[in-house]
C-alpha cells in the first residue's frame, strides 16, 4: 500500500517509488503544480474569467457548465455566478435520475437565475444500453453515461456558440481514475451496443471521432476546470449549499443516479471487487481534508446503497433473478476485447497533446487515454 495515501497493489498500473510513494500521488504533485491554488492559482484564474467574459461579450450566455446535481458541479454555478460570468446549465438524463439530485438541480438554478438546458435520451433505448454492456462482461458500464454527457456538452456549445465549457472536476478531492477501472469512447459504445443490444442508437447522443475532432478543430470549444484553482473543502461546500440553496446530501460522490448508485455501491465491488471510493477518499487523503488513519477506516464501512437499488435495476431492465445472478457471473472481459479508438489515440497522441494544451481536452484524457498500455 502507498504509505501517503491509501491505494494498494491491486490498483490497475501503479507502481511504487523508493519511498514508498504511489505513481498516482506523484501524478497529482505534478498536477499540483500545473494548477496552483493560492496567489498564483487565483490570478491564473482569474485571467481565464476575464478572457471568458470578453469572448462572449456579445453573446447571451459566455460559458456552461454540466450540472448533475451533484455537489461540485452545484458549486461551480455558484462560484461562477459569483465571478460575474454568464453561465448557461447543461444537463444529460439518462432517465435514472434520483428525485434528490433533480430537485438539488432545480433549487441551485432558481436561486442563481440560471437558464437549463437537458438533452433527455428515450428511456428503452438508454435501458438497451445498459443491458448490452452488462452483458458484455466487462467493468465499463457506466462509461455510455459518461460520453453522452460530454457530448451534450458539446452539443449544447455547439447550438448556443459558446466557447467554454466548465466542469466542476476537481483531483484534489476526486483523484483519479486509472485507466484499467473505466475506458470510454463512442466506438467502443457503438461496439457493444452492435453486438448484445436489441435497438438502434437513435436519442443516444453518441461521440464518435468525426464529432470529436469537429468540436475540437472547428468549433474550438474549451475545456476549462475553474476548481483546479480554487481552496475546495468538500464538507464545509455541501453546508454552504444546504444552507443557502436546500441542496441535499445523496449518500456519497456520484450517488445521485441511480444507476450510478447501482453501479459504485453494489456492481463495482461485487462483480470485480473494485470499491470507487478509495479513488475519493485518496484524493481527500492527499489533500489533507482527511487523515489516512480515517480513510482506511471509512473503508473497512459498507459502500452506502439504498435498499431498492438493486431490485430497481432488475425491474428495469427486464432480468428475472437467475438471469441477473448470470450476468453477475459472467467471464469478466475488458474494453481490449471490443472495438474501440485507442490505437488511434495513442497514435494520435501528438496532436492531442496540442489539444490539451490549447484547452480543448483535459489533461486528465491526453495523460490516460493517449499513453500506450504495457
Amino acid at each position: 500500500m502507498c504509505k501517503r495515501c491509501i491505494y494498494d497493489e491491486n490498483v490497475p498500473g501503479i507502481v511504487f517509488d523508493e519511498e514508498g510513494i504511489c505513481n498516482y500521488c506523484r501524478t497529482i504533485e505534478i498536477m499540483e503544480k500545473e494548477y496552483p491554488m493560492a496567489e498564483n492559482g487565483h490570478e491564473i484564474l482569474h485571467k481565464i474569467i476575464e478572457r471568458i467574459k470578453h469572448e462572449g461579450r456579445k453573446k447571451k450566455y459566455d460559458c456552461m457548465i454540466g450540472v448533475s446535481g451533484g455537489c461540485d458541479s452545484s458549486y461551480m454555478v455558484y462560484k461562477m455566478k459569483e465571478y460575474g460570468l454568464r453561465p448557461l446549465a447543461v444537463h444529460f438524463d439518462n432517465t435514472w435520475n434520483s428525485t434528490i439530485a433533480t430537485e438539488n438541480i432545480k433549487n441551485v438554478l432558481k436561486c442563481l437565475n440560471v437558464d437549463l438546458y437537458t438533452l433527455v435520451v428515450d428511456n428503452k433505448e438508454y435501458d438497451d444500453i445498459y443491458r448490452s454492456f452488462l452483458k458484455a462482461g466487462v467493468k465499463d458500464v457506466e462509461a455510455p453515461t459518461d460520453i453522452a454527457y460530454a457530448a451534450t456538452l458539446r452539443i449544447a456549445a455547439e447550438k448556443y456558440g459558446i466557447k467554454y465549457i466548465l466542469e466542476g472536476h476537481n483531483f484534489r478531492t476526486e483523484g483519479i481514475s486509472p485507466l484499467g477501472t473505466l475506458y470510454m469512447d463512442g466506438k467502443y459504445i457503438e461496439s457493444v451496443q452492435n453486438k448484445f443490444g436489441t435497438m438502434k442508437l437513435k436519442t443516444y447522443p453518441n461521440m464518435k471521432m468525426a464529432r470529436f475532432l469537429k468540436w475540437m478543430i472547428i468549433n474550438k470549444i474549451k475545456m476549462i476546470r475553474p476548481l483546479y484553482y480554487v481552496k475546495y473543502d468538500k464538507e464545509e461546500v455541501m453546508k454552504f449549499l444546504a444552507k443557502d440553496f436546500g441542496w441535499k446530501w445523496y449518500g456519497g460522490h456520484h450517488l445521485e443516479n441511480r444507476f450510478t448508485a447501482f453501479y459504485h455501491s453494489y456492481f463495482m465491488p461485487k462483480r470485480f471487487g473494485i470499491d470507487s471510493r478509495l479513488n475519493g477518499f485518496s484524493a481527500l487523503i492527499r489533500s489533507g481534508q482527511i487523515s489516512r488513519e480515517e480513510g482506511l477506516n471509512m473503508m473497512k464501512q459498507p459502500p452506502y446503497l439504498e435498499d431498492e437499488i438493486v431490485s430497481l435495476v432488475k425491474k428495469r431492465l427486464g432480468f428475472s433473478d437467475e438471469e441477473f445472478d448470470n450476468i453477475m457471473n459472467l467471464p469478466k472481459k475488458t474494453f481490449k476485447d471490443y472495438k474501440t479508438y485507442k490505437k488511434t489515440f495513442e497514435y494520435m497522441r501528438p496532436f492531442f497533446w496540442l489539444m490539451y494544451k490549447l484547452d480543448r481536452i483535459p489533461k486528465s484524457f491526453y495523460d490516460k487515454y493517449t499513453r500506450k498500455l504495457k
